[in-house]
């Protein structure tokens, strides 16, 4: 099977020409999901003439099982919570997991940031970026992470995604654009012929350009 996208950037490019819903509205911004999300989110951007930001979402997940979320910590202290998850827990290990996402979080928004202000998004049309959809679980944290921040629509979007995540991401946002959704969807990295992963300098290097 030969790979849908070369890279990151014409995967953003694809992307960009499916979101002419919002193409020049100035109440757009785009958000790239750190870290796999930015490069695809800086091509989406540079495309719409839009504003580039990051949103930096941390899943919690359950102690004994990582990949389980019970919610997600945003910027700025925010959570999410799924209670029917999170109530099996004791408070102290909510409170344990909690801070130490809380912490990392912290240190990604000081290195990525640098000087740029706190993420705002009062009424504004949050575009939420990321190079692909597996569970869905980061996305759907993100979309309530932006709602919590003001946004009054948010549309995500991704350049492939299993069906499934697809179609429990669209009850969640306003709008989900997603080009390909193969029913067998397998991983991300199967459709880009480029999938390194994605390092800090870069995020940095994409905020940096986009200024």
């Amino acid at each position: 099977m030969s790979a849908t996208y070369q890279d990151r950037a014409e995967a953003g490019a694809v992307l960009a020409d499916r979101l002419a819903s919002v193409d020049g509205d100035p109440d757009v911004v785009v958000l790239g999901l750190v870290r796999g999300g930015v490069p695809v989110a800086a091509a989406v951007a540079e495309r719409l003439g839009a504003p580039l930001d990051v949103l930096v979402v941390r899943k919690l997940g359950l102690p004994e099982a990582p990949e389980v979320a019970f919610g997600a910590v945003g910027p700025g202290g925010l959570r999410v919570l799924n209670e029917e998850i999170a109530d099996r827990l004791a408070p102290a290990e909510v409170d344990a997991v909690v801070r130490a996402e809380i912490a990392e979080l912290e240190r990604r928004e000081g290195l990525y940031r640098q000087g740029r202000q706190p993420l705002r998004l009062d009424g504004r049309i949050a575009v939420i970026v990321d190079d692909g959809l597996a569970t869905g679980a980061t996305a759907r944290a993100a979309v309530g992470v932006a709602r919590q921040l003001g946004a009054r629509r948010v549309l995500v979007a991704v350049p492939v995604g299993a069906p499934e995540a697809y179609a429990v991401l669209s009850r969640t946002a306003d709008e989900v654009v997603c080009p390909e959704r193969p029913a067998d969807f397998g991983a991300v990295s199967r459709y880009y012929d480029d999938f390194h992963e994605v390092s800090d300098a870069e995020v940095v290097d994409a905020l940096t350009g986009s200024r």
